[in-house]
Formats: C-alpha cells, sequence, structure tokens
C-alpha cells in the first residue's frame, strides 16, 4: 500500500456498513489540555466524537451517530458533533476544530513524519475490516476551556480510517499512541476477535516513529491493567524490532484523565496517558472500544 494525495480524499462503499473517519488527538502536559475528535462518514449520513480534557477532569464531550449528510466531496463538507476538519495540504497540513457546550478547540495540525501504513492485506486488517494510514503531527493554536481561551502547542497525531468493520466477529478493538518528541513516537494498534479466548490471540500492528520515518515493530506486546469497570489504569509496551536477537524498546504509562462513552453495541474508553521510554516522557492516547451487550444507545457519558 502506498498513500498519495489522493486518498485523502473520503471515500464512499458500496457496503452500508462501510465507514471512512479522520481523527485527531493532541496533549499538551504543560497546559495540561488534552482533546480527542473525530468525523466520518458511512451510511448516507455523518458521524463525530469528541472530548477535551482540563487536568485529570472531562470539561466537555460531544457525540453524534447520525446526520444528515448531502454529496460529500472533501472533509469539509462534513460537520458533526461540533467537529469540523480540512486538508490545508494533502499529507502535510490539516485543521480540526470542535465547538462543545463548556469547551472546544481550533487547532492546526503539520506532519513531522511520513504516514505509517496500515495495509488490507495485513492480519489487523483482515480482523478489523479497515486500513489507512497514521502520522505524527505539531499541533499549534487556541483551545477553550469555560470563558478561558489558552494558545497550545504541542504533538499530537491525525489518522484516516476507512473500511467494513464487522462487529459481529470483533470483541474489542485497542488503539495506543505515545508521543515522546517531534522525533519519536510509538503507534499501536489491536483487534481482538470475538472468539478469541486470550489476549495474545490479537491480531496486532505497531510502529516506531523515530527521526520522522515509522518502522515497522516485529513483535509488539502490550500490556495493560484495567480497574473494576475495565478501564485502562496502566500499560506497559516492548517492542521487539526483529525477529531473532537484539532487545526489546520499553515504554510505561498509566492514566491521567478518561472517560466512558455508551455507543448502543459498542462502548469507548477513551483515555489520555502519561508515558515513558528510554528516559523520555511524554503523552499520548489509549483507546478502548469493545462490544457490549444491552447497549443504551443513547450516547451517555461516565467520568473516570
Amino acid at each position: 500500500m502506498s498513500v498519495s494525495a489522493a486518498d485523502e480524499a473520503p471515500r464512499a462503499g458500496d457496503d452500508p456498513a462501510f465507514r471512512d473517519a479522520v481523527t485527531f488527538s493532541f496533549g499538551d502536559p504543560v497546559k495540561r489540555v488534552f482533546g480527542l475528535a473525530r468525523v466520518g462518514i458511512g451510511g448516507g449520513d455523518a458521524s463525530g466524537f469528541a472530548v477535551v480534557y482540563s487536568g485529570d477532569e472531562p470539561a466537555s464531550a460531544s457525540t453524534a451517530t447520525s446526520v444528515a449528510v448531502d454529496d460529500v466531496a472533501t472533509w469539509d463538507d462534513v460537520t458533526a458533533a461540533g467537529v469540523r476538519s480540512t486538508v490545508q495540504t494533502p499529507l502535510e497540513a490539516w485543521t480540526v476544530s470542535y465547538d462543545g457546550d463548556d469547551a472546544g478547540f481550533d487547532l492546526r495540525f503539520e506532519a513531522v513524519s511520513a504516514p505509517a501504513l496500515l495495509d488490507a492485506e495485513t492480519p489487523l486488517a483482515r480482523v478489523g475490516g479497515m486500513e489507512g494510514y497514521e502520522q505524527l503531527c505539531s499541533v499549534a493554536g487556541t483551545v477553550r476551556v469555560g470563558g478561558r481561551a489558552m494558545d497550545v502547542r504541542c504533538l499530537g497525531q491525525r489518522g484516516h480510517l476507512w473500511g467494513t468493520p464487522d462487529w459481529s466477529r470483533i470483541e474489542l478493538a485497542r488503539t495506543l499512541s505515545a508521543w515522546l518528541g517531534a522525533d519519536r513516537a510509538v503507534y499501536m494498534t489491536a483487534v481482538r476477535p470475538a472468539k478469541a479466548k486470550h489476549h495474545n490471540e490479537e491480531a496486532v500492528a505497531a510502529f516506531l516513529f523515530d527521526g520522522g520515518e515509522p518502522r515497522a515493530v516485529f513483535d509488539p506486546r502490550l500490556s495493560t491493567t484495567y480497574d473494576g469497570e475495565l478501564r485502562q489504569r496502566r500499560a506497559g509496551l516492548e517492542l521487539w524490532m526483529q525477529e531473532e536477537g537484539g532487545f526489546a524498546r520499553r515504554a510505561a504509562g498509566e492514566v491521567l484523565c478518561g472517560t466512558t462513552v455508551e455507543l448502543g453495541e459498542l462502548r469507548l474508553d477513551s483515555a489520555f496517558f502519561a508515558w515513558r521510554m528510554e528516559g523520555r516522557e511524554g503523552t499520548g492516547r489509549y483507546d478502548v472500544l469493545r462490544r457490549v451487550d444491552g447497549g443504551s444507545g443513547d450516547g451517555s457519558r461516565r467520568r473516570r
């Protein structure tokens, strides 16, 4: 798989379950503000999700699962849950804004890495039904919390994924990012099939961004400590970069803030972590999306 400017455009599929989405996440440990925004299309509708954290508390969160849209030619044409994004320069620069009741942001993302490619032929894509790419970014702009606006300058990530996920065959999906400087980051995603009995049966893909170039991790291993409500609290990473010999690159993280969103048959536990790796400290995102029975479908949220 290779990525070109044409891949930045929204995609449509014949299958009603086809989805295409762009996701932005950022964390400013100095100002202690963190945020996530996603906007997508599929089945003739648009969807969106956004959350802003101030310190260890959610300041605002919004969810929209079915927003009518006309013909979509660019991401400028899609707005949902108060989220809107644009492509300024394909694969190089984007904007994203979120207008929530109690918080919001207006940010510019600029790529500081080449895309890490999630190819359709990988085990992860075959199990999860999605393909696309992720890029480490520098982030600058304004975040609003209550009546206070603050300038932020930090690291973040922008991803573009599309495909046809079949949640009757998926138990859960985990997405993790650790931003440890403009030249160092980790991205990992894992999908556990519905019939899997252990986490080592997950399909996993991971990349180590080093000097702006994403390197595929040969054997990524993630261990997570959950609380009594299955919310992620701590995590450890082992990144084995080659098949034989060498040593594992290791990272450890713990939760800074998080929230839970009920999405009908799915539950999203969205969190930001503080990460440490090889003498470096940083922040990043750790989301767990899992299938649940008897979901309320009302988009209700529970704070951590």
